[in-house]
């Protein structure tokens, strides 16, 4: 799906917070990159799969690119403004543009946990969705058990709206999500 003429992602934007940069990736991120989605940690709690080889990375990468090249949504890298490294990625994972509504997902490298760096990134592209992609309501999706992702969803100002019962089957266990979303007048008056 191809919307480049009117697409907010073209080209890529670059967001500034307080701590961070949320930029288009490049290929050079691919150790930063690697260096989490290699850790279990992390791919526990997102519907893909550990990388286990710095070759997954790189077509990870490929894909973005492709979705760069087309001003398509994309990840957006959060990368640390103090030490350039990349330590997690931000997206609209969905977008729904006759609704208006969209869902953002994140990942972040584990030695950034609860420093806030997430609801930085998280409050920063909320803005980007309902000032420059025009949505009117945005919602943001985690497994039941990673409560850090919940806490990140109600520090941004997003309702929890409730619970998807066993939703996801992940590696033949079936798991609940749990589903917050802001509505854009909420937003604005937060």
């Amino acid at each position: 799906m191809h919307h480049s003429s009117t697409s907010p992602f073209r080209p890529f934007p670059t967001l500034e917070t307080s701590r961070l940069r949320l930029r288009a990736l490049r290929y050079s991120d691919l150790e930063d990159i690697y260096e989490y989605a290699s850790n279990p940690l992390v791919s526990r709690n997102v519907l893909w799969d550990t990388h286990r080889s710095r070759g997954e990375t790189k077509d990870f990468l490929d894909i973005t690119m492709n979705s760069y090249k087309y001003g398509d949504r994309a990840p957006f890298g959060i990368e640390r403004k103090d030490s350039g490294k990349v330590i997690g990625t931000i997206d609209f994972v969905h977008w729904d543009r006759g609704h208006a509504n969209g869902e953002i997902g994140y990942t972040l490298a584990p030695d950034h946990w609860n420093q806030g760096f997430g609801s930085e990134a998280a409050r920063e592209i909320i803005r980007f969705g309902f000032e420059d992609m025009g949505l009117h309501r945005i919602e943001a999706r985690c497994f039941i058990e990673n409560t850090a992702s919940a806490k990140v969803m109600e520090k941004v100002g997003m309702v929890h709206e409730g619970t998807l019962r066993r939703s996801l089957l992940i590696q033949g266990i079936r798991r609940d999500v749990m589903i917050y979303a802001i509505l854009k007048t909420e937003w604005k008056n937060n």
